[in-house]
């Protein structure tokens, strides 16, 4: 195992490590950080509540991702000169955020907490972008993803909870100047890296080669859609089975103590633990073989929180030490499936157009997340948690079976004379049109239309539900018969 773990040693994973770190930091600041705020300067809770639009810009960043692809700043180089420039924005956002007064001026927050969020997307398009090309051999993709996520991690727990202790020692505004200080980090990491080596490709002359060539050569790849999918649903026993949690341990009696050391401190570490130890075993493994074992893996999530269920009647010690047990076991396992899923993002994009097509594969990467805690709800409310948990065991299913398609997904010529299938088109049309559906959701509460806010949200995931179920089912049709292809 040893020699396993000496992928971790060299300069492209503390890159990695570190640009993580900067991409992880911003997120509570415009999240969970920025709502302690807010309540503590008696902001009323539906304009907190509507500061959840902020965080926008991590949805749609896709739309502006060709834009970094195409375009070179005069400095730095193409993925360097644009992670410079997103980095001192934010850093600039940061520090005019830790001067404003949500008691006294709430639009001027809003404005900066958005820009902070959009500079942050911007910096994940071509962190995203750099570690991917830095990153050629297929034995290090497993320790890069999980070298990113380490330090991801390690700075959402610093924004997130270290933050809070700043500002009840010193206020807010030194809070918010100690994290951009913080973010310059990512300032002189990129600034001591060197450019990455990928061959470019032609120079964008128009508006159609900046922003519809570099979408277009993605769905030039044999399976596009497949490995979408793939994407959307590897994880879909595991976003299931935890959409609750929270909801799930408070029902069983836990304190807000015991649920935040346990998920903060004990988990943090398992998923940690699990990203390195996932990323040293792809080195043995290989991508495919990982993701295959680390999807079975996972979806024990499932049976475990199951057993905890079974718990409510027991002695409370020994409903914390299986709660301990629990949380670690689930965050190692997750941490492995989230390090195979990263590096088989970093593996499917074409060099060159990274930016576009990582960020295209994260932003729909999430989509499960926001549209299955209704159905968790409803299905809880009729089955019970036990029964629930046990039957998100066998949602892992689909994202084993497309994996069937790895071959034909790899097989990709890089020449990308393949024309465009005409149903993948179609469908990640359908795709983009229901994402911008459920994203509407709160656009319309904040207008005060919430019967809008909810037909939107329910249009949206029955069209994403059409895009996985039409997408999962091509390979198996005849599509030169059917004249879709």
């Amino acid at each position: 195992m040893t020699r396993y773990l000496t992928v971790f040693t060299n300069k492209r994973m503390l890159i990695s490590l570190l640009l993580g770190f900067s991409a992880g930091l911003p997120l509570a600041l415009v999240g969970s950080t920025l709502q302690v705020w807010l309540a503590r300067e008696k902001v009323d809770i539906t304009t907190i509540g509507y500061m959840a639009l902020v965080g926008l810009p991590y949805s749609f960043k896709f739309i502006w991702a060709p834009f970094m692809d195409n375009i070179r700043l005069p400095f730095l180089g193409l993925r360097r000169g644009w992670m410079a420039l997103a980095q001192i924005g934010l850093f600039l956002a940061t520090v005019g955020l830790a001067y404003a007064n949500p008691a006294t001026n709430m639009p001027l927050v809003s404005l900066l907490a958005f820009l902070v969020a959009f500079f942050s997307a911007s910096q994940d398009i071509v962190i995203d972008a750099y570690r991917s090309e830095i990153i050629q051999d297929e034995k290090e993709l497993g320790a890069g993803a999980a070298s990113y996520i380490a330090g991801y991690r390690i700075a959402m727990v610093i924004s997130g909870g270290v933050a809070l202790g700043i500002a009840d020692a010193f206020g807010w505004t030194y809070l918010y100047l100690a994290m951009a200080a913080l973010n310059l980090m990512g300032l002189a990491t990129v600034l001591c890296a060197a450019e990455p080596k990928v061959s470019r490709r032609p120079k964008a002359t128009n508006v159609y080669d900046t922003m519809v060539v570099p979408l277009m050569d993605f769905l030039k790849r044999n399976g596009a859609m497949e490995i979408i999918i793939f994407v959307m649903v590897y994880k879909l026993s595991t976003l299931m089975a935890t959409a609750l949690t929270s909801k799930f341990l408070v029902d069983l009696g836990y304190s807000n103590t015991m649920i935040g050391a346990v998920n903060k401190g004990a988990g943090l570490i398992a998923t940690i633990a699990g990203t390195l130890a996932g990323g040293s075993l792809m080195a043995k493994l290989g991508l495919k073989r990982s993701l295959f074992v680390f999807g079975i893996v996972q979806s024990v999530i499932g049976i475990t929180f199951f057993l905890l269920a079974r718990t409510a009647s027991h002695a409370e010690e020994l409903r914390n030490i299986w709660l301990v047990i629990v949380v670690c076991l689930d965050n190692f396992m997750m941490g492995m499936g989230t390090a195979a899923l990263t590096g088989f993002m970093m593996n499917f994009c074409r060099k060159g157009y990274t930016a576009t097509h990582y960020a295209l594969l994260t932003s729909v990467m999430a989509v499960p997340r926001v549209i299955l805690i209704a159905p968790a709800g409803v299905i809880v409310a009729a089955i019970g948690y036990d029964w629930f948990f046990l039957l998100t065991v066998p949602l892992a299913i689909p994202g084993l079976l497309l994996l069937n398609r790895y071959s034909h997904w790899e097989s990709e010529s890089g020449s990308g004379a393949n024309k465009v299938a005409t149903l993948d088109l179609a469908l990640l049309a359908l795709l983009m049109v229901s994402l911008l559906s459920l994203s509407a959701g709160p656009i319309w509460t904040w207008l005060g239309l919430s019967q809008m806010s909810t037909k939107s949200a329910v249009v949206g995931a029955i069209g994403v539900l059409v895009v996985v179920v039409a997408g999962l089912a091509k390979p198996y049709l005849n599509l030169k018969k059917l004249k879709l292809a």
